[in-house]
């Protein structure tokens, strides 16, 4: 969810006012995947990178986060949606930690859409974890296939992504799900996150559907009958 900053910086706002509006475009989105009967959605809230940023933008991240799980709970709770948060907890406060437990908590009954919530996450800390758990569990090294890794990823629990969207005019990944994207279809688009809603989703979701996925085969040709 990329341009929350410079959305702010184009109306002679602080950056904050981005990240404000960035939530409530995120909740604009959440419902339209559930009403396109999308199942899963992941977000990069946080990156295990941007510790880097300013102190004063990163406090007010924090905050941003505990006021929307406040604002915004109850609602996703009414939409179907199951929240769930992905990353590095030890780095973040103990209040923030217990307000995504209660997240987690009030909503592990909902089935209609899965928010991941990818907050301090970074691809290679995935991974890296990921190889941790499955030596602290005993697989031996022989066993150790990607099935079997996968298992002890962040997101196990749900499906590689079909689709990746990347706002602001970026066009790198940035450290995110570098395991999960393997045959992952990529769209980058101009728009602002802050900007970003229906339209630019159902133009991503048209770009997927007009994509050749062969997943590293090739596809055999039609037969053809002669008359």
């Amino acid at each position: 969810m990329d341009g929350n900053g410079r959305w702010a910086k184009k109306r002679f706002l602080p950056r904050f006012f981005g990240h404000k509006q960035g939530v409530d475009a995120l909740v604009k989105v959440v419902q339209a995947c559930i009403d396109r009967e999308i199942e899963y959605l992941t977000v990069f809230a946080f990156s295990s990178e941007n510790w880097k940023r300013p102190s004063d933008e990163v406090s007010g991240l924090m905050g941003l986060v505990l006021a929307a799980v406040s604002r915004y709970l109850a609602r996703m709770g009414a939409m179907g949606v199951r929240i769930r948060i992905v990353g590095d907890r030890e780095a973040v406060s103990p209040k923030l930690r217990n307000a995504w437990n209660e997240a987690e908590s009030a909503t592990a009954h909902n089935s209609k859409l899965t928010l991941s919530v990818a907050f301090n996450y970074g691809g290679r800390w995935d991974v890296v974890q990921a190889c941790k758990g499955a030596m602290q569990a005993g697989v031996p090294p022989e066993e150790l296939s990607e099935a079997r890794l996968s298992e002890f990823m962040a997101m196990s629990y749900a499906p590689d992504p079909d689709l990746f969207i990347r706002t602001g005019g970026e066009v790198r990944i940035s450290n995110f799900l570098l395991w999960q994207v393997a045959y992952t279809e990529f769209v980058f688009s101009d728009c602002l996150w802050p900007e970003f809603g229906e339209a630019q989703l159902d133009a991503a979701i048209e770009a997927f559907r007009e994509r050749d996925r062969r997943f590293g085969g090739v596809k055999e040709a039609p037969a053809v009958i002669a008359g």
